[in-house]
């Protein structure tokens, strides 16, 4: 996987959001000064904060040249604003024009909005990377069942794995409640990687 697909799979593995989440990513959004990403209007409508990873920084602040190119591109030839809250659009008409409510990860397509008719440009369809990582999935020879969000069930189990507190990996993948968290713990008992059998100690002593 290269390109935009293989920059976005790193993005959802190295903060653990999910898809929409990294495809809806607004530039605004983005703070490379205080290596933190905004995800907004998650899962039950609530805004949270995840790590930009500083090894993807480079590569994103690329994308970020990329996508400042097609929004210059796109106020030239007077195409219609990306989409923003209902309620913001009313309040502030014009504010789908602006730099910082650009996506991140713009569509290379213009599509009609079924809901105004407006020709805009809409940010990367997710099926975009589902396609990607199937294809390289089937490369690799992995006959395990894996999909986009498998990116994120490995985000928390590798922090787990590597003694992070639960509470913060649960504040990170913005689960409401900790026992939705706690799943991955049960997964880390599953695997028992550190757990010798008792068939491996026999078979250690000296015959």
């Amino acid at each position: 996987m290269d390109g935009l697909p293989a920059l976005l799979a790193r993005l959802l593995y190295g903060t653990g959001m999910r898809l929409m989440e990294g495809v809806r990513l607004r530039i605004k959004d983005v703070d490379f000064d205080r290596h933190v990403i905004i995800v907004r209007e998650a899962k039950g409508n609530k805004d949270r904060v995840v790590m930009l990873p500083r090894s993807l920084a480079p590569a994103l602040r690329l994308q970020m040249l990329a996508a400042r190119a097609q929004w210059e591109a796109d106020r030239q030839a007077q195409r219609g604003a990306v989409e923003t809250p209902h309620a913001l659009e009313q309040k502030y008409p014009k504010v789908g024009q602006t730099w910082a409510w650009f996506w991140m990860f713009p569509s290379p397509s213009l599509s009609i909005d079924p809901r105004s008719g407006v020709e805009r440009r809409h940010h990367l369809f997710q099926e975009q990377l589902q396609r990607a990582l199937k294809k390289a999935v089937a490369r690799a020879g992995i006959c395990k069942p894996v999909s986009v969000h498998t990116l994120r069930h490995s985000f928390a189990t590798h922090l787990l794995q590597a003694g992070c507190d639960i509470r913060t990996v649960q504040e990170l993948l913005g689960h409401s409640d900790v026992s939705t968290t706690m799943i991955y713990t049960h997964v880390l008992k599953v695997a028992a990687g550190g757990t010798a059998s008792p068939l491996d100690v026999l078979t250690a002593l000296p015959v």
